[in-house]
């Protein structure tokens, strides 16, 4: 486990010296996470130029869990514990933020923990204490299945599905939802991380009829793995895949055509995402930050607007985060309007449907 203190300067100290402390819990180690980390690091600098929370600097205290359960609940006993830690942004996975939600919605002074990117239906129910800022797949796997079977005119759709908590949430809303629509589903089969090949499923999906689309609900890795198969057997439908499969436009392979799912793009309009693009850019030598990274960024924002109004009581910043789209004004982040239900969930957000086209990722629908 890699614990990492990230202190940035402030630029004009108010009253204190002592900084406010705030828990970012992600697979740092892997580059799947990297944009999180470093858009969090660029919020928390920007905010200490401006003179810091309530004349304090804001520190980050950064704890890699691998992006593995076990691991991630041995980071939540530890932010949780450290009482001069406020809140947590994190963590970057659902299968992780699900299984530390448990540790920090625990004792008698429980830990927010804001989410930039865990999007499992699951969460929905993991505590009070847990909020996050991107869609669930309930919203990612409707609007999957929509576009499939009114833009893509997809009548047959075949699903591999990564059998943990993302995986299983994507393809239950998805299937739904298309079913709903008139549509077929020809096959549907659970995978795990250390499946050595796909070309089972995919050559048994050909020899049946084969699939308009392909839906692939799971991580980068298996995404690339997918599509590396699909060229070695020289099968080519349509593949449409969850915001997990984020990244795969820089892969070695072809993936010209492949649509993915996302709670955010760089290339959506307004001021505010203009400025923190541009930010960037230029911090992180040209660099694009993904969803990820622009959820971090606002999870930092707004737990600063919290602690700045509330102090650094762990109950009221979570209060404050609980009427935040009610009895506070809706924060106006980069990834959009951000609201709060009663159960955490950030309410009225749709997704990005993008393409990749010449190794990027361009919107085609939002």
């Amino acid at each position: 486990m890699l614990l990492v203190t990230v202190g940035l300067t402030l630029a004009a100290c108010g009253s204190s010296d002592e900084p406010i402390l705030i828990g970012l819990a992600g697979p740092f180690s892997q580059q799947r996470a990297q944009s999180m980390q470093l858009a969090a690091q660029l919020a928390v600098s920007e905010i200490n130029q401006q003179g810091g929370v309530r004349g304090r600097p804001l520190q980050l205290v950064v704890h890699d869990d691998s992006g593995m359960a076990d691991i991630a609940v041995r980071v939540a006993r530890t932010l949780h514990a450290d009482p001069d830690v406020v809140a947590v942004v994190g963590h970057m996975n659902s299968g992780a933020t699900l299984a530390a939600a448990r540790v920090y919605n625990s004792g008698d002074n429980p830990l927010v923990e804001i989410s930039p990117s865990a999007s499992s239906p699951d969460l929905s129910d993991a505590g009070p204490y847990t909020f996050r800022v991107c869609p669930s797949d309930s919203i990612h796997g409707i609007q999957l299945a929509e576009w499939a079977r009114d833009q893509l005119g997809a009548n047959r759709v075949a699903i591999l599905y990564e059998n943990d908590a993302y995986g299983r949430g994507l393809r239950t809303t998805f299937k739904n939802s298309f079913t709903e629509r008139g549509g077929q589903i020809v096959s549907d089969d659970p995978f795990s991380n250390i499946l050595p090949s796909f070309e089972p499923y995919l050559t048994r999906i050909r020899s049946r009829g084969g699939a308009d689309v392909v839906l692939f609900a799971g991580a980068r890795d298996g995404a690339e793995e997918m599509l590396r198969t699909l060229n070695m057997i020289r099968y080519q439908p349509t593949v449409l895949g969850g915001d997990g499969a984020a990244g795969i436009e820089t892969a070695d392979i072809d993936t010209e055509g492949v649509y993915v799912s996302l709670a955010y793009l760089h290339d959506q309009p307004g001021a505010r995402n203009e400025a923190f693009t541009s930010a960037y850019r230029r911090i992180y030598g040209g660099q694009l930050p993904d969803h990820r990274g622009a959820g971090a960024y606002d999870a930092v924002y707004l737990l600063a607007r919290a602690i700045e109004s509330v102090g650094v009581n762990r109950a009221r910043v979570r209060d404050y985060l609980a009427g935040v789209g009610d009895e506070t004004e809706p924060y106006d982040g980069v990834t959009g309007s951000i609201a709060f239900a009663a159960n955490g969930d950030v309410v009225d957000r749709d997704v990005v449907i993008a393409i990749v086209r010449n190794k990027r990722l361009e919107s085609v629908a939002r």
